[in-house]
């Protein structure tokens, strides 16, 4: 089938070109050599506000590094939201701690912050907050509940580089700030991830576990149980390119939020997406729901939007749902209901910086028909 209207396409121009060339002429390939790597780290430390960042392979890994980092340890409880991309409660199972899932808000889809100081017990030792579809967390409720509990704070920004909250930039409010460089994300490696900090103790054992703990003195008499989370080279070079772009990119995506809001404004059937006040929405991508929630409702538009060649994607399936969780009785169906009904009404809906105002003027009108 000819899909016309993809979910999610990269942007990538002559910058990232050249700088991938300049790599390559240099033979300036792995993850330890290169000046893309560094360069890279400063740039997206300076644009957070942050005093560090460190590249890594993915956004799953910069969660990983990000727990270890600032302490996480077998047992620990980690409060979380239960509607997320499952790396999130992976990240957590790695160390062997227990993810303790939170329902969500109605309106953005983030974590309810008015849930999570009945879900802390002493064996608590983080929030891990996300920020779903770019929409900031409600950092202010959080950051007063990690310091009466003494408690960490991780945020997941993996679809939110550039969010603000209150003026500041999510990444900023924590102990580490784990981002994903995926190939869909508003800034892209391919594959990739980051992560920001303020702390020097907790970039520096973050640096050295992701480098397989090589020792100081002697390279293989190895610091402690490390890991190959290396970012390459060439993954750097991209990376420095888009940061070029990240203002442009952001602009757009909530430009075309802004014009599926037009098109889609008089039908009440369809819930768009909302945004808080003192927020800045990056809109990673639009999503939709429909609240009137019929079996296979949601999939039948899906496959008649992709008749028209419109791409979209299901929400998420929250981690209360998850059978292989299910089996291991790490969760109860019904923990979260919010997020249960959500998973299975929402979509999103194409967000490219392809897509022109007559795109999404015609994919709003083809969703209008379909949702009477």
């Amino acid at each position: 089938m000819n899909i016309k209207y993809r979910v999610s396409v990269p942007f990538i121009n002559n910058d990232e070109i050249k700088n991938v060339n300049y790599a390559l002429k240099k033979n300036e390939l792995s993850g330890f050599y290169g000046s893309f790597i560094s360069k890279f780290e400063k740039e997206f430390a300076s644009y957070c506000n942050t005093k560090y960042a460190l590249t890594v392979n993915s956004g799953t890994t910069a969660l990983h590094l990000g727990l270890l980092a600032v302490g996480i340890k077998r047992n620990d409880e980690i409060i979380v939201s239960a509607l997320t991309n499952m790396a999130t409660i992976f990240a957590i199972l790695y160390i062997g701690a227990k993810p303790i899932p939170i329902d969500i808000e109605k309106n953005t889809f983030n974590l309810n912050t008015d849930i999570i100081e009945k879900k802390i017990t002493k064996k608590t030792k983080a929030i891990l907050v996300v920020h779903l579809f770019g929409h900031p967390a409600e950092m202010t409720k959080i950051k007063k509940l990690a310091k009466k509990y003494k408690l960490r704070i991780i945020e997941d920004c993996a679809e939110a580089h550039g969010a603000q909250y209150k003026n500041k930039k999510v990444g900023s409010f924590g102990d580490a700030g784990c981002f994903s460089l995926y190939a869909n994300k508003i800034i892209s490696t391919g594959e990739g991830g980051i992560i920001t900090f303020n702390s020097k103790k907790y970039y520096l054992k973050a640096k050295n576990l992701k480098e397989l703990a090589f020792g100081s003195k002697n390279k293989f008499m190895h610091r402690d149980i490390g890991f190959n989370y290396r970012m390459t080279n060439l993954q750097a070079a991209i990376g420095c390119a888009q940061m070029k772009k990240i203002n442009f990119i952001i602009k757009r995506k909530i430009n075309i939020a802004k014009l599926y809001d037009k098109y889609l404004f008089n039908n009440s059937l369809i819930v768009k997406p909302y945004t808080k006040k003192n927020i800045k929405n990056v809109f990673w991508m639009y999503c939709v729901s429909i609240p009137k929630y019929k079996k296979n409702l949601r999939k039948n538009i899906m496959q008649k939007l992709l008749s028209k060649g419109i791409e979209t994607r299901e929400m998420f399936i929250p981690c209360n749902l998850q059978n292989i969780f299910l089996k291991k009785k790490l969760f109860k169906k019904n923990d979260c209901p919010i997020a249960n009904k959500i998973a299975y009404n929402s979509f999103y809906l194409p967000s490219g910086m392809d897509l022109k105002e007559k795109d999404i003027k015609y994919i709003s009108s083809e969703l209008n028909k379909l949702v009477k």
